[in-house]
Protein backbone atom coordinates (compact mmCIF):
# COMPACT_ATOMS: atom_id res chain seq x y z
CA UNK A 1 0.00 0.00 0.00
CA UNK A 2 1.37 3.53 -0.91
CA UNK A 3 1.99 6.21 1.90
CA UNK A 4 -1.02 8.30 0.06
CA UNK A 5 -3.13 5.00 0.41
CA UNK A 6 -2.51 4.67 3.82
CA UNK A 7 -2.67 8.36 4.67
CA UNK A 8 -6.29 8.10 2.63
CA UNK A 9 -7.29 5.40 4.73
CA UNK A 10 -6.19 7.68 7.95
CA UNK A 11 -8.54 10.65 6.98
CA UNK A 12 -11.46 8.04 6.39
CA UNK A 13 -11.83 9.62 3.21
CA UNK A 14 -10.54 7.96 -0.17
CA UNK A 15 -9.51 10.79 -3.29
CA UNK A 16 -11.00 10.04 -6.48
CA UNK A 17 -7.75 12.43 -7.93
CA UNK A 18 -5.47 11.94 -6.11
CA UNK A 19 -3.44 14.69 -7.47
CA UNK A 20 -5.45 17.05 -5.40
CA UNK A 21 -4.39 15.66 -2.63
CA UNK A 22 -0.66 15.76 -3.23
CA UNK A 23 -1.74 19.82 -4.32
CA UNK A 24 -3.11 19.45 -0.46
CA UNK A 25 0.04 18.22 1.16
CA UNK A 26 2.27 20.84 -1.17
CA UNK A 27 3.89 23.90 0.99
CA UNK A 28 4.34 27.00 -0.83
CA UNK A 29 7.87 26.60 -0.08
CA UNK A 30 8.57 24.14 -2.81
CA UNK A 31 8.12 26.86 -5.29
CA UNK A 32 9.65 29.49 -4.00
CA UNK A 33 13.53 27.29 -3.29
CA UNK A 34 12.93 25.89 -7.30
CA UNK A 35 12.19 29.03 -8.39
CA UNK A 36 9.63 28.28 -11.20
CA UNK A 37 6.19 28.20 -11.51
CA UNK A 38 5.09 24.97 -9.40
CA UNK A 39 1.86 23.90 -8.27
CA UNK A 40 1.28 24.79 -4.46
CA UNK A 41 -1.59 24.71 -1.77
CA UNK A 42 -2.37 28.61 -1.18
CA UNK A 43 -5.23 28.25 -3.18
CA UNK A 44 -6.80 25.66 -2.19
CA UNK A 45 -6.34 26.70 1.14
CA UNK A 46 -8.09 29.63 0.45
CA UNK A 47 -11.30 27.54 -0.71
CA UNK A 48 -11.10 25.51 2.41
CA UNK A 49 -11.10 28.60 4.65
CA UNK A 50 -14.68 29.24 3.19
CA UNK A 51 -15.99 26.09 3.22
CA UNK A 52 -14.58 25.44 6.55
CA UNK A 53 -16.33 28.82 7.55
CA UNK A 54 -19.75 27.53 6.11
CA UNK A 55 -20.23 24.31 7.38
CA UNK A 56 -19.05 25.86 10.76
CA UNK A 57 -21.33 28.69 10.62
CA UNK A 58 -24.26 26.73 10.31
CA UNK A 59 -23.90 24.08 12.73
CA UNK A 60 -23.42 26.55 15.07
CA UNK A 61 -26.57 28.10 14.16
CA UNK A 62 -28.17 25.53 14.29
CA UNK A 63 -27.17 23.98 17.32
CA UNK A 64 -27.11 26.84 19.75
CA UNK A 65 -30.43 29.13 18.89
CA UNK A 66 -29.90 31.01 21.96
CA UNK A 67 -26.48 32.41 20.88
CA UNK A 68 -26.57 36.29 19.16
CA UNK A 69 -24.57 36.58 16.69
CA UNK A 70 -21.58 38.31 18.96
CA UNK A 71 -21.79 34.62 20.65
CA UNK A 72 -21.67 32.71 17.79
CA UNK A 73 -18.99 35.18 16.27
CA UNK A 74 -16.63 34.47 19.46
CA UNK A 75 -17.24 30.64 19.54
CA UNK A 76 -16.32 30.40 15.68
CA UNK A 77 -12.85 31.71 15.92
CA UNK A 78 -12.06 29.95 18.16
CA UNK A 79 -12.89 26.95 16.71
CA UNK A 80 -10.78 28.12 13.10
CA UNK A 81 -7.94 29.77 14.80
CA UNK A 82 -4.39 28.74 13.88
CA UNK A 83 -3.47 26.86 17.10
CA UNK A 84 -6.85 24.62 17.13
CA UNK A 85 -6.39 24.09 13.13
CA UNK A 86 -3.34 23.07 13.84
CA UNK A 87 -3.80 20.97 16.63
CA UNK A 88 -6.25 18.55 14.31
CA UNK A 89 -3.82 18.69 11.73
CA UNK A 90 -1.83 16.70 14.07
CA UNK A 91 -4.40 14.73 14.73
CA UNK A 92 -4.78 13.48 11.00
CA UNK A 93 -0.61 13.41 10.77
CA UNK A 94 -1.18 15.70 8.03
CA UNK A 95 2.73 17.08 8.99
CA UNK A 96 4.35 13.76 7.96
CA UNK A 97 2.98 13.95 5.05
CA UNK A 98 3.50 17.63 3.82
CA UNK A 99 5.50 18.31 0.63
CA UNK A 100 8.09 20.73 1.88
CA UNK A 101 11.24 22.42 0.31
CA UNK A 102 14.62 21.28 1.80
CA UNK A 103 15.09 24.74 3.88
CA UNK A 104 11.52 24.34 5.08
CA UNK A 105 11.97 20.75 6.15
CA UNK A 106 15.23 21.56 7.67
CA UNK A 107 13.92 24.59 10.12
CA UNK A 108 10.85 22.80 11.46
CA UNK A 109 8.11 23.31 8.70
CA UNK A 110 6.25 19.57 9.30
CA UNK A 111 5.55 21.32 12.79
CA UNK A 112 5.23 24.65 12.59
CA UNK A 113 1.34 25.52 13.39
CA UNK A 114 1.02 28.22 10.11
CA UNK A 115 2.22 25.16 7.89
CA UNK A 116 -0.56 22.86 10.05
CA UNK A 117 -3.19 25.09 9.94
CA UNK A 118 -2.85 26.38 6.16
CA UNK A 119 -2.59 22.43 4.89
CA UNK A 120 -5.65 21.72 6.79
CA UNK A 121 -7.61 24.32 5.16
CA UNK A 122 -6.30 23.20 1.93
CA UNK A 123 -7.07 19.49 2.61
CA UNK A 124 -10.72 20.64 3.21
CA UNK A 125 -10.64 22.36 -0.03
CA UNK A 126 -9.56 19.36 -2.23
CA UNK A 127 -12.29 17.42 -0.25
CA UNK A 128 -14.51 20.05 -1.37
CA UNK A 129 -13.31 19.60 -5.29
CA UNK A 130 -13.44 15.75 -4.73
CA UNK A 131 -16.18 14.90 -3.27
CA UNK A 132 -18.41 17.87 -3.03
CA UNK A 133 -19.70 20.12 -0.51
CA UNK A 134 -22.13 17.22 1.58
CA UNK A 135 -18.23 15.13 1.31
CA UNK A 136 -16.26 18.26 2.82
CA UNK A 137 -19.40 18.78 5.68
CA UNK A 138 -19.08 15.38 6.54
CA UNK A 139 -15.51 15.12 7.08
CA UNK A 140 -15.24 18.69 8.57
CA UNK A 141 -18.09 17.70 10.98
CA UNK A 142 -16.54 14.60 11.66
CA UNK A 143 -13.14 16.26 13.25
CA UNK A 144 -14.54 19.72 14.55
CA UNK A 145 -18.21 18.23 16.58
CA UNK A 146 -16.48 16.65 19.43
CA UNK A 147 -15.22 20.57 19.99
CA UNK A 148 -18.68 22.37 20.24
CA UNK A 149 -19.23 21.18 23.93
CA UNK A 150 -15.77 22.49 25.11
CA UNK A 151 -15.68 25.97 23.50
CA UNK A 152 -19.45 26.98 22.92
CA UNK A 153 -20.47 25.37 26.15
CA UNK A 154 -17.70 26.99 28.28
CA UNK A 155 -20.31 29.95 29.23
CA UNK A 156 -17.80 32.70 28.87
CA UNK A 157 -14.70 30.49 30.43
CA UNK A 158 -12.04 30.54 28.03
CA UNK A 159 -10.02 28.48 30.30
CA UNK A 160 -11.54 25.49 32.34
CA UNK A 161 -8.44 23.65 33.19
CA UNK A 162 -6.77 26.77 34.92
CA UNK A 163 -10.05 28.06 36.08
CA UNK A 164 -10.64 24.77 37.93
CA UNK A 165 -7.18 24.51 39.41
CA UNK A 166 -7.18 28.44 40.66
CA UNK A 167 -10.83 27.22 42.37
CA UNK A 168 -9.30 23.83 43.73
CA UNK A 169 -6.16 25.39 45.03
CA UNK A 170 -8.20 28.22 46.86
CA UNK A 171 -9.52 25.60 48.90
CA UNK A 172 -6.87 22.85 49.05
CA UNK A 173 -2.85 22.50 47.97
CA UNK A 174 -3.82 19.91 46.05
CA UNK A 175 -3.91 20.36 42.06
CA UNK A 176 -6.42 18.47 40.21
CA UNK A 177 -5.41 15.46 38.24
CA UNK A 178 -6.03 14.24 34.98
CA UNK A 179 -6.61 10.52 33.50
CA UNK A 180 -7.43 9.62 30.17
CA UNK A 181 -9.67 5.97 30.59
CA UNK A 182 -10.17 5.15 27.23
CA UNK A 183 -9.70 5.97 23.49
CA UNK A 184 -12.21 4.21 20.92
CA UNK A 185 -13.30 4.60 17.65
CA UNK A 186 -11.06 4.03 14.47
CA UNK A 187 -7.36 5.80 13.90
CA UNK A 188 -9.18 8.52 11.77
CA UNK A 189 -12.01 9.23 14.44
CA UNK A 190 -10.54 8.47 17.76
CA UNK A 191 -12.73 9.70 21.14
CA UNK A 192 -11.14 10.11 24.07
CA UNK A 193 -12.61 9.75 27.93
CA UNK A 194 -10.90 11.60 30.72
CA UNK A 195 -11.58 11.71 34.03
CA UNK A 196 -10.27 14.45 36.61
CA UNK A 197 -9.97 13.57 40.12
CA UNK A 198 -9.03 15.56 43.31
CA UNK A 199 -7.30 14.27 46.25
CA UNK A 200 -8.12 11.00 44.94
CA UNK A 201 -12.34 12.09 44.52
CA UNK A 202 -13.04 11.70 41.05
CA UNK A 203 -14.75 15.12 39.61
CA UNK A 204 -16.07 14.65 36.43
CA UNK A 205 -15.61 12.97 32.51
CA UNK A 206 -15.13 14.19 29.81
CA UNK A 207 -14.80 13.43 26.27
CA UNK A 208 -13.11 14.39 22.95
CA UNK A 209 -11.45 13.87 19.57
CA UNK A 210 -8.21 14.76 21.66
CA UNK A 211 -7.09 14.13 25.07
CA UNK A 212 -6.65 17.97 25.61
CA UNK A 213 -10.17 18.39 24.26
CA UNK A 214 -11.33 15.73 26.84
CA UNK A 215 -9.16 16.95 29.79
CA UNK A 216 -10.96 20.74 28.99
CA UNK A 217 -14.65 19.19 28.80
CA UNK A 218 -13.95 17.14 32.33
CA UNK A 219 -12.46 20.78 33.70
CA UNK A 220 -15.79 22.11 32.60
CA UNK A 221 -17.94 19.53 33.80
CA UNK A 222 -16.16 19.43 36.95
CA UNK A 223 -16.86 23.20 37.71
CA UNK A 224 -20.22 23.16 36.67
CA UNK A 225 -20.95 20.90 39.36
CA UNK A 226 -18.66 22.71 41.83
CA UNK A 227 -20.20 25.85 41.42
CA UNK A 228 -24.02 24.14 41.25
CA UNK A 229 -24.65 24.80 37.94
CA UNK A 230 -26.80 22.66 35.89
CA UNK A 231 -24.78 19.92 33.61
CA UNK A 232 -26.02 18.48 30.20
Amino acid sequence: MSDLAAFQNHLGFQFRDENLLRLALTHPSVAHESGVATAHNQRLEFLGDAVLQLVLTQKLYEQFPEFDEGELTKVRAKLVNRSTLAEHARALDLGAHLILSRGEETSGGRERASALADALESLLGAVFLDGGFDAAREFILREFTADFGTLAGSSGIENPKGELQELLQSRSPHAPEYQTVSATGPDHDRVFECVVQHEGVELARGRGKSKKAAESEAALAALKKLRGEKTD
